[in-house]
């Protein structure tokens, strides 16, 4: 699971409800003609913005922001630059056997079209296609918590709108005032909130984890064609890392040092040979 996600939304909550006691009076903020207002409008406009199969997907959607798919780039750097040690020793059609033991859709896509001898263009366009595909399925996820964001104060304020109307239709009935009053005003409050502390922060993390994957499906693609090319696998190790940050790159290291260890114990010792 994403904690960062749960916790900013339960500290945001948190922010606004202790003010609320701190006040005196919670149940001032509660408004039921408010809530069909604000939450039934900007819900309604979403629906009429999107296809059903894809408003449907919001759920879906809404759970990509909550999960942490636990992308470790350092770790897809290195089973490529093993893929590329495999396929220079043995040849590219051993990378088959491979396929099995790698969990990755796309990787696995683009093994399967190296083994079929398919040419580095056809790839290139091939899985550029895909991640064509894969963005824009991202995009509209993004976009109907983005539609809702805009929505909540939009509705808000066509709240407040409704309140001052019969605030001012009932200027002759001082009871009336105070709930017509409350009812403008708590509308604006109720958008602002869920616009600012759910609708917009989610299409924000759902924009950042869409990069994310991203970044990881290029990084690939790259290595994949590397491969391909029979590329010195140090050579193809060092582009690879620039994809990677500083601490990316840390744990890179740290993964590869047992292996280039091995790799020094198995180099036959030439000067011991002489002597």
């Amino acid at each position: 699971m994403d904690k960062t996600t749960l916790l900013g939304l339960i500290f945001g909550t948190a922010c606004i409800i202790v003010p609320m006691f701190l006040g005196g009076k919670p149940s001032a903020y509660w408004d039921l003609k408010s809530i069909l207002i604000t939450i039934g409008g900007a819900v309604s406009s979403t629906l009429t913005s999107y296809r059903p199969a894809e408003a449907i997907q919001i759920l879906k959607v809404t759970a990509k922001a909550f999960r942490d798919k636990g992308i470790e780039l350092e770790k897809t750097v290195k089973t490529l630059v093993d893929l590329s040690h495999k396929a220079r020793r043995e040849g590219l059609l051993s990378l088959e056997a491979e396929m099995e033991n790698i969990n990755d859709e796309f990787m696995r896509q683009s093994i399967q079209l190296v083994v079929d001898g398919v040419e580095p263009d056809v790839i290139i366009e091939t899985m550029d296609l895909e991640l064509e595909s894969i963005e824009a399925r991202h995009k509209r996820g993004q976009g109907m918590y983005k539609t809702l964001g805009a929505m909540f104060p939009a509705w808000g304020m066509i709240g407040t709108l409704v309140g001052l109307v019969v605030m001012l239709k009932s200027l002759d009935d001082p009871d009336s005032l105070g709930p017509a009053m409350s009812t403008a005003l708590i509308t604006t409050f109720y958008g602002s909130v869920l616009a600012n502390l759910i609708a917009l922060p989610i299409a924000n993390k759902l924009a950042i984890k869409s990069e994310e994957e991203l970044h990881e499906k290029r990084l690939i693609v790259e290595g994949i064609l590397s491969i391909q090319a029979g590329e010195n696998p140090r050579i193809m190790e060092q582009k690879l890392k620039t994809f990677l940050s500083p601490e990316q790159k840390r744990r890179y290291d740290e993964l590869t040092q047992e292996r280039d260890e091995r790799e020094e114990k198995a180099q036959p010792n030439f000067s011991s040979t002489l002597g």
